[in-house]
């Protein structure tokens, strides 16, 4: 083993071995691995893969029609090497003595046949890409990451951050209470209370921190992702606060240490017994809207206007759902379930 590294959320690890005869790298969740890339040969290449070698479960030796380096290069030293995660923490990037030597970026997928990239790949195989034919996407992502973790290193970068969202938050009215949604752990994320006042009746509580951060997957599955790809969520409420604010501690780190993302119209369920969900009413999951002016209840505040690294922030409203109303988002749309809430006068504001 060369190098073994977690990312920072905790949901993915790298491992790049060396088994004599070659160097790959490999990115795992918590049961599997996910994707890989052949790095380097330390022998002659041959004319062709060697299948024994494969169905055996090693790493394939790249063939010489596919390789810079023939002949083989020296092993690698284990010291030289160094893991970059994209923010979203879906993608690494591997780094040997500070030069990029291979990545596996998020969309790399093993079942679906498309490897890692890798510096001394020549065209594309199945054990890996040619990094230098990507280099004018790859190049920015990675060094939009350096760029991203130094800045995060820096340890007033999070209180800067936390204050410029508090303060686009200042149009709900003065802060009540802010709580911890992290513990310490990545994604930093906060609580914030807006009490009630003269221009409306609930209390609105708001997450503090998601938009740090860009959210795993987004650009795999939409067409415009900077547009989607930050956000924080809040919730209406004339629930006593710090009993609503729970929902957040659970929702607030949800898209890195699963994997996933979310979007207007995307209902999320609760993980454990119905018993524990944080909000009263026998619910079981909860809907997320950007407009929730859909549904009945006075108006809900304009949030707009945020932006971070450039990207434009969305705020989603959290409605806690039942499992029957989830599975109807989930077979029907969210469109037809908000309309059957619409129907029933279930209001946006929880409680």
């Amino acid at each position: 083993m060369l190098l073994e590294r977690e990312n920072p959320y905790e949901s993915r690890r790298l491992t790049v071995e060396f088994d004599g005869v070659t160097t790959a790298a490999y990115l795992h969740d918590e049961t599997s691995t996910l994707a890989a890339t052949w790095v380097a040969n330390h022998v002659a290449a041959p004319a062709s893969p060697d299948p024994g070698r494969i169905e055996a479960g090693q790493a394939p030796i790249m063939p010489a029609a596919h390789t810079k380096l023939p002949e083989g290069r020296p092993p690698i030293e284990p010291g030289a090497l160094e893991a970059l995660w994209f923010e979203e923490g879906d993608g690494v990037a591997v780094l040997e003595n500070g030069k990029l030597l291979a990545v596996i970026p998020g969309w790399s997928d093993a079942r679906r046949g498309m490897p890692g990239y890798s510096r001394d790949i020549l065209g594309q195989t199945p054990f890996g890409w040619s990094l230098d034919d990507a280099m004018e996407g790859l190049g920015p992502r990675v060094d939009r990451a350096r760029a991203y973790w130094h800045w995060r290193s820096d340890e007033r970068s999070w209180g800067v951050f936390q204050q410029a969202v508090l303060g686009h938050l200042e149009r709900l009215g003065p802060g009540g209470h802010y709580w911890d949604a992290s513990m310490g752990k990545q994604p930093l994320a906060g609580i914030s209370e807006r009490p009630p006042d003269e221009s409306r009746p609930y209390t609105v509580l708001s997450t503090v921190g998601m938009s740090c951060q860009r959210m795993p997957v987004v650009e795999r599955l939409v067409q415009d992702p900077p547009t989607h790809a930050r956000i924080e969520l809040a919730m209406a409420t004339t629930m006593p606060p710090a009993q609503a604010a729970r929902v957040f501690l659970w929702l607030a780190p949800y898209p890195w240490r699963a994997v996933t993302w979310f979007g207007p119209g995307h209902s999320v369920r609760w993980y454990h017994e119905p018993a524990t969900f944080p909000l009263d009413g026998g619910y079981e999951a909860v809907l997320l809207l950007d407009e929730p002016n859909g549904l009945p209840g006075p108006g809900a505040p304009d949030l707009s206007g945020f932006s971070f690294a450039g990207d434009p922030v969305r705020w989603l409203w959290v409605v806690p759902i039942t499992e029957s109303e989830r599975l109807i988002a989930k077979e029907q749309g969210s469109a037809n379930l908000i309309a059957a809430l619409a129907a029933e006068g279930r209001s946006w504001v929880a409680g």
